[in-house]
């Protein structure tokens, strides 16, 4: 038996969640919260290539916070399988050999469940290294699941014990501390993103977002392609900070967005009756790290025409598609990460790479045990206003 938080339906609380919860905060970890801390049976590794995994840290994703305040699209539904443990960003110890990597060793997760950790012949994205395009999520002997963390057979890393395929796994180099490693995975997601961004030398960028996943995407940015001028949109002062630390240009607040890219781009700026302005010139390509209505429609307004767009968070229903169709952008998603990068090599091995060198101490800045996990959520919910790039299950203390 193990201690986790497990995620269950209920279909009253998804929809208490949905209609109030962005205006009652604290309703998202009291009455409306479909998830519960429970003792439930270890999952088991009863197959070639499988092991258990005794999680050490196990962050909080924007994913995760969708799940609860039911901003999750329906869309996802087919694709989970309930109850599940959340937790796909972990670092932990091996409990059992797992082919070439001995019980003990510490590891991270690449958490999509791919053809190969479900035992089926590869799909056509598996094959060519687009493991994150899987056609096969729901098949196979593992039970229906996009990632591991919304999977009801692999648990996940808000519990004492998952388990995870061979496929998934790499180990965590000697003397990286477990909140460097721990982040591994979302930077792993941004590296994907700066490579679907597909960045000429030179070209002028906006970030929308200074949360994880838009200052991480800043980070691989920088470190990966030869942009010009970054521009980061960030709200907090914290979070302006560190958009600069991690390579930032220019750092505008969301109500500055057109103002800093007319000033910095000579584009010209139109406002139409009644509707949001937008301008004729603009960035080369914009990355959404939000995904909500008002920051996908801003980087659709300050994009060239003929520039690209990537949607990195997971985007929110009723933006305006105009200016895709006018000004003939390239509109991309960028979705968890691929085992064989256009660089050839993986996303996770490029992530370990930054997460040993790139300037991320302090950027877990909090830990909570499984059993504080009301706060845990109410922090990660509010952590831009309150400092916090990452909220953390320490699992060990639980």
């Amino acid at each position: 038996m193990m201690l986790a938080l497990e995620m269950y339906r209920s279909p009253a609380k998804y929809l208490a969640a949905k209609a109030v919860g962005g205006r009652i905060p604290g309703i998202l970890t009291g009455p409306a919260a479909p998830l519960r801390l429970v003792t439930i049976n270890e999952p088991k590794a009863e197959r070639e290539g499988w092991a258990r995994i005794r999680p050490i840290l196990s962050g909080i994703c924007g994913s995760d916070l969708g799940m609860v305040t039911g901003s999750t699209k329906l869309y996802f539904s087919a694709m989970v399988s309930m109850p599940f443990v959340p937790g796909h960003e972990i670092v932990g110890e091996l409990l059992d050999d797992c082919e070439d990597l001995p019980k003990g060793t510490r590891v991270v997760m690449d958490s999509v469940l791919t053809c190969a950790a479900r035992g089926v012949e590869p799909c056509e994205g598996c094959a060519s290294g687009n493991t994150n395009r899987c056609d096969r999520i729901t098949v196979g002997h593992v039970a229906p699941g996009l990632q591991t963390g919304f999977c009801q057979d692999t648990g996940g890393g808000w519990g004492n014990v998952m388990v995870a395929h061979r496929s998934q796994l790499y180990a965590v180099p000697d003397g990286m501390s477990d909140e460097r490693a721990v982040l591994t995975e979302p930077l792993a997601c941004a590296v994907h993103t700066a490579l679907r961004a597909k960045v000429q030398p030179g070209q002028s960028i906006l970030v929308s977002g200074a949360g994880a996943v838009g200052l991480f995407a800043t980070l691989a940015l920088r470190e990966l392609t030869q942009a010009g001028r970054i521009t980061v949109v960030a709200k907090h002062a914290k979070q302006r900070e560190l958009a600069r630390a991690f390579g930032a240009s220019d750092v505008v607040a969301p109500d500055e967005v057109f103002r800093g890219v007319r000033r910095s781009t000579g584009a010209f700026r139109l406002k139409p009756e009644m509707a949001k302005e937008f301008l004729l010139g603009g960035v080369d390509i914009a990355v959404d790290a939000v995904g909500s209505k008002d920051s996908i429609d801003t980087v659709l307004r300050v994009t060239k025409a003929g520039g690209r767009v990537v949607l990195s968070g997971m985007p929110a229903a009723g933006s305006d598609l105009s200016p895709v169709w006018f000004r003939e952008l390239e509109l991309t998603g960028s979705y968890a990460s691929a085992r064989q990068e256009p660089n050839e090599q993986p996303a996770f091995e490029t992530a370990l790479e930054l997460a040993a060198k790139a300037p991320l101490d302090g950027i877990v800045g909090a830990r909570y045990p499984l059993y504080r996990w009301r706060e845990a959520i109410d922090h990660a919910h509010s952590a831009g206003r309150l400092g916090t790039v990452k909220v953390a299950f320490d699992v060990r203390a639980s």
